[in-house]
């Protein structure tokens, strides 16, 4: 009988510390859905190659001692392939999707990720958002399977718009944005903290252009400059951003430009010199911050002569691998619940996934394009220019309210 009970308990005790390390040395694949084709080509490579960087730093050590591998699939910018793309990584056995190019392809692929999940319990997928930044998909459409990464476009617009509000030079404003959810909701949160804020500012003009199709943005640049516009608020990105400075370096336009993606793809080479100190961008990070992030910019850079820009990815799996560990468990029904409300350390210090919509909460930063100095060395695309930060917005500043109705498993 006491053979018996010390192998039982012996047991049990082996079965308990292979639960506590039940995940340990698994492979976790997430499937990247963006493009890599077209005129945002560029950006969605860029994405690719750090969403593998960042699974080969996180494999050389993370608590939960799970391996990341990251398969890429190009959606093309559409909302239609990217539910092909969707089908075909959970064809595959990939239970994690990582998306952020586009607002209108996320939308998507939440509703498909809600619909999967309801239809396949035991085979549930959760959705990464990395970069598409709608406010409705932690408000009216927020859904216990997404979590967002990036500051939405109300989170942003509020920074922005606190350091607008001191700035006495800005009284004639125009909104530029590309013609699909996102652009809408920067156009629809600047005209309503503006009038809050500094209700003296005008509204010169508001425009809304196809996204990823215009290759001259010369006749919008006359446009602005016939409207007296001396500033423009736009969350344009990728080719729409890079195209669109450079029109205006070439049109002669002087006025500020507040954006929300200055820093990525083309962009910088676009700017060159010509919009040292009147470009602003407001992000959750910038190229002159300190460690880890400072040695990882420059080791990417080293290996691929190339910028790494989009630092939500380094918090993924920050996040992901701390809530594996948390979970004891790689399995999504699992892992969603230790992501939901979890507070970790990311590159940018403390940050919360808040429990009650699944919007990281994080520090946002207001920078300024400038010549390189001794403070803000680091130089993107080698221009010899960066964007030095200006000011810092705590978490609880940055941080908007949520309508958020989420329904729970169970």
């Amino acid at each position: 009988m006491k053979f018996a009970l010390k192998a039982l308990t012996g047991a049990a005790l082996l079965t308990c510390v292979f639960a506590v390390h039940a995940q340990k040395g698994e492979s976790v694949k997430i499937a990247w859905i963006d493009p890599q084709t077209g005129l945002m080509g560029p950006v969605g490579n860029n994405q690719l190659r750090s969403w593998q960087f960042f699974a080969e730093k996180f494999n050389a050590n993370n608590p939960a001692g799970v391996k990341f591998e990251v398969v890429g699939f190009d959606n093309k910018l559409s909302p239609a392939e990217s539910l092909t793309a969707l089908q075909a990584a959970i064809d595959q056995g990939v239970r994690y999707i990582a998306q952020g190019n586009g607002s209108s392809v996320a939308g998507a692929l939440i509703d498909a990720v809600n619909r999967h999940n309801s239809r396949n319990p035991g085979k549930e997928v959760l959705f990464l958002n990395y970069a598409a930044v709608d406010p409705d998909f932690t408000n009216s459409k927020c859904s216990y399977w997404h979590f967002r990464f990036d500051a939405d476009t109300s989170m942003k617009m509020e920074a922005l718009t606190t350091y607008m509000k001191e700035k006495t030079d800005v009284k004639k404003v125009y909104l530029f944005n590309q013609n699909y959810s996102h652009g809408h909701q920067v156009a629809k949160f600047a005209k309503e903290n503006l009038k809050r804020k500094r209700p003296d500012i005008e509204i010169v003009g508001e425009e809304l252009h196809p996204l990823a199709q215009v290759r001259d943005f010369a006749p919008y640049i006359a446009k602005i400059r016939a409207a007296g516009a001396d500033t423009v608020i736009t969350g344009n990105w990728g080719s729409d951003l890079a195209l669109l400075v450079k029109a205006a370096n070439e049109g002669g336009y002087t006025g500020k430009f507040y954006t929300y993606y200055t820093g990525v793809t083309g962009t910088p080479t676009a700017l060159g010199t010509g919009g040292e100190g009147r470009v602003f961008q407001v992000a959750y990070s910038h190229y002159n911050m300190g460690e880890p992030m400072k040695s990882w910019m420059a080791e990417f850079k080293k290996r691929f002569n190339d910028d790494m820009y989009t630092s939500a990815i380094p918090n993924v799996y920050y996040a992901l691998s701390d809530a594996m560990a948390k979970a004891k468990s790689t399995d999504p029904v699992k892992v969603a619940a230790a992501l939901s409300g979890l507070k970790f350390k990311g590159f940018n210090g403390e940050v919360e996934m808040r429990k009650t919509d699944h919007q990281l909460q994080q520090p946002l930063y207001l920078t300024v394009w400038q010549k390189t100095d001794a403070k803000h060395p680091y130089s993107p695309e080698n221009t010899g220019m960066t964007l030095a930060p200006v000011q810092e917005f705590p978490a609880y500043v940055a941080s908007t309210p949520t309508s958020c109705d989420m329904k729970r498993p169970g």
